[in-house]
């Protein structure tokens, strides 16, 4: 083989295994004053003067926040408000179904509802949301699937996206212009990382939410096909 081939191939190999070792991003310091709660639907997520929705907007939040929680009550349409502190100054009501409450039995099963209902980052975002609150949720190993899953699919199109940016015209190698493809830092941000295939010229999902399966619920459903999912991957 050519000393070419033989860089080549050993190029080939070590992009293949490249992951960009992502860290969920900090989360936000939750404000004192009262339970800790995280705005999971910004749909419904307008901080009032009173609990009514036709009261005056104070702001909007945004999905990932944590309030705290320091009284609850029903607005003119039977709608219940949470009275939140988003800040030391700044509080509000907010509608209920905007946020959950890492204390309160059973809202891990209302966030997966919500969940399954979103599609792309937004499934992966709320996905990262019950992970990171709900650490003795019994739910957590379907939520490990299905973020795992969604980045795969999701991967696709983001190949297809940074393969329109690569450019001829560098010194640097193509695999580079993947890897730094700017639509992949929101995904860094929550944890979620990609490798590239030098092979196929594409992004791959970097399996770590099905390891985790393995590793932490080895005898669950999700364990199985999250086996599965790692031998394709590495086929």
């Amino acid at each position: 083989m050519s000393p070419h081939r033989l860089i080549l191939f050993a190029l080939t190999l070590s992009v293949s295994i490249f992951s960009t070792q992502s860290e969920a991003k900090p989360r936000q310091k939750a404000p004192p004053g009262g339970r800790l709660a995280i705005v999971v639907d910004e749909r419904l997520s307008a901080l009032r003067s009173k609990p009514d929705l036709r009261a005056k907007l104070i702001r909007r939040l945004a999905r990932e926040r944590p309030v705290a929680i320091k009284g609850i009550k029903s607005g003119p349409d039977g709608i219940a408000f949470f009275l939140v502190n988003v800040s030391r100054r700044t509080q509000g009501w907010i509608q209920r179904e905007a946020v959950v409450v890492p204390s309160h039995k059973a809202d891990d099963v209302r966030l997966l509802l919500l969940i399954k209902a979103s599609t792309d980052f937004d499934r992966i975002v709320r996905s990262r949301i019950l992970l990171d609150y709900f650490p003795q949720s019994s739910l957590r190993p379907e939520v490990l699937l299905i973020l795992g899953d969604t980045a795969e699919q999701l991967s696709s199109k983001l190949s297809q996206e940074a393969e329109r940016r690569t450019t001829n015209h560098s010194s640097a190698p193509s695999f580079s212009f993947f890897l730094n493809y700017s639509g992949l830092d929101r995904y860094n941000r929550q944890g979620v990382g990609f490798v590239f295939d030098q092979r196929s010229r594409r992004l791959h999902y970097d399996g770590a939410a099905w390891r985790e399966i393995v590793r932490k619920y080895p005898r669950s459903f999700e364990a199985e096909e999250a086996r599965k999912r790692l031998t394709h991957s590495s086929s």
